[in-house]
């Protein structure tokens, strides 16, 4: 009897523990759900970095976006961009960290879209 006295504070404590893992777990998953491989997706957010260096060997320039919704996600901007089906981005390499932007594409792979593919594809900036 005075064995279990000692090991109910133990046991509620690991469950308060455990379910307070569970809550966690839960407040974070929206945000790893918001892109979905081969979907459509639009997101808004902050330009972290943009890295034009990749359109010099034909590779994708990549603008990195922290957004709310989705964290941070490389938008990738083709380097034939005659190719793609969406209107030209205009000046892309004008772009800078701190700059407020939406972006609409194809998710590609977890944090990775790709403007081009379709007539409604952007990247621009928002005021």
């Amino acid at each position: 009897m005075i064995q279990c006295i000692r090991t109910a504070p133990l046991i509620r404590l690991f469950a308060l523990s455990a379910t307070l893992i569970a809550l966690s777990a839960c407040a974070v998953a929206p945000a790893r759900d918001a892109l979905v491989v081969g979907q459509q997706a639009t997101i808004d957010g902050e330009v972290v970095r943009v890295d034009t260096d990749p359109w010099a060997y034909d590779g994708n320039a990549v603008i990195t976006v922290s957004s709310a919704a989705a964290g941070t996600v490389g938008v990738q901007l083709p380097a034939r961009w005659n190719l793609c089906k969406a209107p030209p981005l205009g000046d892309v390499q004008a772009l800078k960290p701190g700059d407020r932007v939406q972006a609409v594409g194809t998710v590609t792979a977890p944090g990775e879209m790709l403007v081009c593919e379709r007539p409604q594809h952007r990247l621009r900036k928002v005021e």
